[in-house]
């Protein structure tokens, strides 16, 4: 294999055959291609796309560049869901120990938050003890046992892809659909799944502002997906504005609590968790139709059974036993809460959902560098959703800050995030399309 042919190949257009692309990811997880080379691939990829088959060829070899994972021994249907990633977007918290309940194992690989948008994994590890990263054994442990654990990406799944990314990450060439397709789907292979459901956003505050792209990113990932072997449905979502009433990774902890505690019904956050609950089911073969699996994930959430399974979760994790009880106890609370004022009376007509998310990063709850430390503590609660009447002075958040300073910059920032209009706007779905 000489990979500057390859590099040519896909440069002029051509096909590449799967053996190709196999031992050019190869060599690149064998740090046998140089940076250059890498990069030379990847803007060529950009350019030039890749065809469907193409596509699973890359994502195989991806998932095939380091370990995967094995559930031969599990006596339930093994499941996960994916999210390209909103504000306010804590689905899976709720959504892990839900269909845990329901008889799926759930072994979910998450991320840390990536720009605007939050990371699963910064929410959890608010939780003192939470181990993100437990060694195989213990996570077989956990999934088997409680039937759920998220954790964060080991050095060992899909090692290409993290080198690829690195490189697409500094090259500009993140946005191609073709290589989107085979990071995301090359470690939810390697987590040996059987079925899969996607959640695609769309809208100010995600990746995807146009519904017609992330159309075509969906489809990519469900036809290639299926492609792949792995059952797989996708739900288009709206995140024109937070999807939960809290943005922050404590804070969407403690929203998380209170909606496996049935205090968030009829919310669109309560839509979507139930919705993609639903697809897990039927994808997985636990319920015969939507509706039916509507109901048993309705019932395991008005149980109990659901808030159990994610205590179990926790504790099996490293966190405290007693967390679910009593996580006033244990999360820490920013020292400064400041009201943000409506400016006049009216409706929340519009957000810009992407400017809370930055709000977020500014008070210290993301990262602008990879290597900076996240506060916990901070971020944006209370959140008011669209079409909600507000009276001059009344809040339409409250910012969580580690100073006053900050407090009152972010506050400043989130009141012109929202636009106020004297008519209610008109309402608009959270589920835009299903893909399947």
């Amino acid at each position: 294999m000489i990979p500057q042919e390859i590099i040519r190949r896909k440069r002029d257009g051509q096909a590449l055959a799967p053996e190709e692309i196999a031992a050019f990811i190869g060599a690149l997880t064998r740090e046998e291609i140089t940076e250059g080379q890498a990069a030379a691939f990847a803007m060529a990829v950009f350019f030039r796309g890749m065809s469907r088959d193409e596509t699973v060829a890359l994502t195989l070899a991806m998932r095939d560049s380091g370990t995967v994972l094995k559930w031969d021994k599990l006596e339930r249907p093994v499941a996960d869901k994916h999210s390209t990633g909103g504000v306010g977007d804590n689905v899976s918290l709720m959504l892990a120990p839900i269909v845990a309940a329901c008889g799926l194992a759930v072994p979910m690989i998450s991320g840390r938050g990536l720009g605007h948008t939050g990371g699963t994994l910064d929410k959890l590890q608010s939780i003192p003890g939470y181990d993100v990263f437990p060694n195989e054994t213990l996570f077989s442990k956990v999934v088997g046992e409680v039937g759920c654990a998220i954790i964060g990406q080991t050095g060992d799944l899909a090692p290409a892809d993290r080198r690829l990314y690195a490189i697409r990450d500094v090259t500009a060439t993140v946005e191609s659909v073709p290589l989107i397709t085979a990071s995301i789907l090359s470690k939810k292979l390697a987590a040996g799944l059987g079925s899969l459901v996607l959640d695609v956003k769309v809208g100010n505050g995600a990746f995807m502002a146009n519904l017609d792209e992330a159309e075509t990113l969906a489809r990519s990932l469900v036809e290639v997906a299926n492609g792949a072997g792995l059952r797989t449905a996708a739900l288009l979502t709206d995140m024109n504005e937070p999807l939960a009433d809290a943005a922050g990774n404590a804070l969407e902890i403690i929203n998380c609590l209170d909606f496996l505690a049935g205090l968030k019904a009829g919310t669109r956050l309560e839509t979507v968790v139930l919705a993609e609950a639903a697809e897990m089911l039927v994808q997985a073969g636990v319920a015969g139709s939507l509706p039916e699996a509507g109901e048993k994930a309705q019932l395991a959430l008005t149980s109990g059974e659901a808030m159990e399974h994610f205590a179990r979760m926790v504790h099996a994790l490293g966190g405290p036993a007693d967390f679910c009880e009593k996580p006033d106890a244990y999360l820490q609370q920013a020292p400064v809460r400041l009201r943000v004022p409506s400016p006049r009376g009216g409706y929340l007509a519009a957000c810009d959902a992407r400017s809370v998310g930055l709000a977020v990063v500014e008070l210290g709850g993301g990262r602008k560098r990879a290597a900076d430390t996240i506060d916990h503590r901070v971020g944006i609660g209370g959140l008011l959703p669209l079409g909600t009447r507000v009276e001059e002075g009344e809040p339409i958040a409250i910012v969580h800050a580690a100073d006053r300073e900050g407090a009152e910059r972010v506050a400043a920032e989130i009141e012109r995030a929202y636009t106020i209009a004297e008519a209610p706007p008109s309402p608009a779905p959270v589920i835009l399309r299903r893909i399947g």
